[in-house]
């Protein structure tokens, strides 16, 4: 399947969470095993061009993403997740949401000093999320040069962000607008 096949397995749903939103869910296109299994083998090929030894995943659609590409390239898999979910001491982070703040975590031992990592997500829209994830990688001792999504939103300029942050950006499918 090409992207452009995968792209018409993303429902969007108008006016959530907020009138004039168009929200990009990515639940069908997961649900559907041969858009799923393509989808992480294109996004499992960049980053295998990457040279990455170990892929992040953010919670929770991250997750999902990072760890099936993670086990197809026979990588290491580090969840970055939500506050309170690791039973070891953590790094943690806070950083700001469009109405308030929140916090995400990692293992600092699931990362190791030099470590080559990509970041991987199921959607970038502002950048914040990623941006906190790849500031606390780097603090736990993680190289990360590359971000990977399966959708970008570029009007909302989350990949300028991080390309300002000097990570390469990529994403499988792109919608313009909200």
């Amino acid at each position: 399947m090409t992207p452009e096949d995968l792209k018409l397995l993303v429902r969007t749903i108008p006016d959530f969470p907020k009138p004039g939103i168009l929200f990009r869910d990515v639940t069908t296109l997961m649900g559907h095993g041969e858009g799923f299994a393509a989808a992480v083998a294109l996004m499992a090929d960049k980053v295998a061009a990457s040279g990455a030894e170990a892929v992040a995943g953010i919670e929770a659609r991250g997750f999902i993403f990072g760890a099936a590409i993670a086990a197809r390239l026979g990588l290491a898999f580090i969840p970055v997740r939500k506050p309170g979910k690791l039973p070891v001491p953590v790094l943690a982070i806070d950083y700001a949401l469009e109405y308030g703040t929140d916090t995400l975590e990692v293992d600092p031992g699931a990362v190791g000093e030099g470590r080559r990592v990509v970041l991987i997500d199921d959607l970038l829209a502002t950048g914040g999320t990623a941006l906190a994830a790849l500031e606390l990688l780097r603090r736990a001792g993680g190289t990360v040069s590359h971000a990977l999504f399966l959708v970008d939103l570029p009007d909302l300029g989350g990949a300028e962000r991080l390309q300002g942050a000097g990570i390469a950006v990529e994403a499988l499918l792109d919608y313009p607008g909200h």
